[in-house]
């Protein structure tokens, strides 16, 4: 098993389109998407090496409502890719960590994604990401609608 890699910040927020700050510091979003299985609508902007994450509830159950009603917007989580998911996720587990998810769920862009408790990441809500395919690219049309 090779050795996570660092991937992207998730920040929570109550609308994608009103989180200008990024758009006004020069970053372009490169892939926007809902992800129905959670609820959320996510928009990546990349950053050098890595991505943020910006997550926007889709319904008033979504964990992303939930952590801002409780705590409010910002960072939501870190995610940490790995190439093989369920190896990590066994591993883990057998070694003790508390896992919000046993097995991988569906994510954004067609990743394989499951979150440990912040519990095992001392105060932080770690996602471990295994990807698909590259992200396709947003048309410039569209990221101007989005943001």
């Amino acid at each position: 098993m090779r050795k996570p890699r660092f991937d992207h910040i998730g920040i929570a927020v109550r609308s994608i389109e009103d989180a200008a700050l990024f758009r006004d510091l020069g970053l372009t979003v490169a892939h926007v998407e809902i992800v129905e299985t959670q609820n959320v609508k996510t928009a990546f902007i990349p950053v050098g090496d890595a991505n943020l994450e910006l997550l926007e509830a889709t319904s008033g159950d979504s964990p992303i409502a939930k952590f801002i009603e409780k705590r409010g917007e910002g960072i939501h989580h870190i995610c940490l890719r790995v190439d093989q998911i369920d190896e990590h996720l066994e591993t883990l587990k057998a070694k003790g960590y508390r896992l919000v998810n046993e097995s991988a769920v569906p994510g954004a862009h067609g990743c394989r994604v499951a979150f440990l408790h912040p519990s095992a990441g001392n105060g932080v809500l770690i996602e471990l990401s295994e990807k698909a395919d590259e992200l396709p690219n947003v048309p410039e049309d569209d990221v101007e609608a989005i943001l």
